[in-house]
């Protein structure tokens, strides 16, 4: 069993950034595969990046070259780097693992883009 706690969102200017935070419960050095994902009001929850061990990382095409996604093993934290943020971006985030058979959600905290 991990749990996930989302931290980092708020509100933002477009163009402005944003750092989210993924504290998990216990270790995830073992831990091969870890998102991002965003469900916006009416929306359906997307992608937003993934980091797959061995594999790297993946981005959705509406955030790539804007959005970073990292792990910090020694903090047990994964990391969503938000940058030149847009409208659109507006949405809950959650952060995403999965060991084995199992998939594990935060609550997910929310970012706002808006001037």
């Amino acid at each position: 069993q991990v749990q996930l706690v989302e931290s980092g969102g708020g509100l933002v200017q477009p163009g402005g950034s944003l750092t989210l935070s993924c504290a998990a419960s216990r270790s995830i050095f073992n831990i091969y595969f870890m998102g991002w994902y965003r469900q916006a009001p009416g929306k359906q929850r997307e992608l937003v990046a993934t980091e797959t061990t061995g594999s790297g990382s993946y981005y959705a095409d509406s955030v790539k070259g804007r959005f970073t996604i990292s792990r910090d093993n020694a903090k047990n934290t994964v990391y969503l780097q938000m940058n030149n943020l847009k409208p659109e971006d507006t949405a809950m985030y959650y952060c995403n693992v999965v060991q084995g058979s199992s998939a594990y959600w935060g609550k997910g905290t929310l970012v706002t883009v808006s001037s």
